[in-house]
């Protein structure tokens, strides 16, 4: 988890895992981050390499291009494939952009 916290610092917006403690989120734009699952390889009953699934999650209050390129800059400057998708939070009144990959643990 240090390597993955270590990268997401690097975008330079709040950070936190899974949420804000208290539930006290700052004003956006901020980031949010879970390691919901592993896709770990294995033979043999052995887990050869540890794989965990990350999911960055990017609050915004309107669409905000630049935020979502800070993301892009951190993840494409370590070569990090990520898929993206979007979605309006009605009841939060706040965009998430909500990038997945997977990363080796080392």
């Amino acid at each position: 988890m240090e390597k993955i916290t270590m990268i997401l610092e690097k975008i330079g917006l709040p950070l936190a895992y899974a949420l804000f403690a208290g539930g006290k989120s700052p004003n956006p734009p901020f980031i949010c981050y879970l390691i919901p699952n592993s896709d770990n390889f294995s033979a043999d009953g052995r887990v050869y390499y540890k794989i965990n699934e990350i999911h960055i999650e990017l609050y915004t209050d309107c669409k905000d291009l630049s935020a979502e390129q800070k993301v892009e800059a951190v993840l494409d400057g370590y070569g990090i494939f990520y898929e993206k998708t979007e979605v309006w939070i009605e009841s939060e009144n706040l965009y998430e952009v909500l990038y997945t990959f997977e990363m080796e643990v080392n």
